[in-house]
């Protein structure tokens, strides 16, 4: 069975899921607290130890025209940081709209108080990981 790890990229927050191949399906886990996209690197050591991920995908926010933003050559430096550290396949994967349906899912499960930053982007992060699983077969 492999073991992925998801995440959506943010300057502020970094959403991130773990998910298995087999399945095709992703659980969200603590959202990790960035500054200017700068993730504390001991945090995510510790996540790698305990998941022992066979790879890694980013989000990477796009325009809704599929063109760059700023935000998009952030995360591009996150994956490639990840892939550095970490020795494991680093894969990116198209995140337009996942926010609005994780803050959708989140709602319909809780309501208004479960639309909170870090499970937004935790589930957010569950998404791109979904969404790039599926895509692979």
């Amino acid at each position: 069975m492999q073991t992925l790890l998801g995440f959506d990229f943010g300057t502020k927050s970094i959403g991130v899921a773990v998910g298995q191949q087999v399945t095709g399906t992703a659980a969200p886990l603590e959202a990790l607290k960035a500054v200017d996209g700068i993730p504390d690197w001991n945090e995510l050591e510790k996540i790698f130890n305990e998941w022992q991920p066979a790879g890694i995908v980013v989000g990477l926010p796009l325009n809704m025209d599929g063109t760059n933003q700023h935000t998009t050559f952030a995360a591009k430096k996150f994956a490639n940081r990840m892939h550095a550290r970490f020795k494991v396949p680093v894969e990116t994967c198209d995140e337009r709209l996942t926010t609005a349906d994780a803050k959708s899912r989140l709602f319909e499960l809780g309501g208004y108080k479960k639309l909170t930053k870090g499970k937004i982007d935790s589930v957010s992060a569950c998404l791109i990981l979904e969404s790039w699983m599926e895509n692979q077969y």
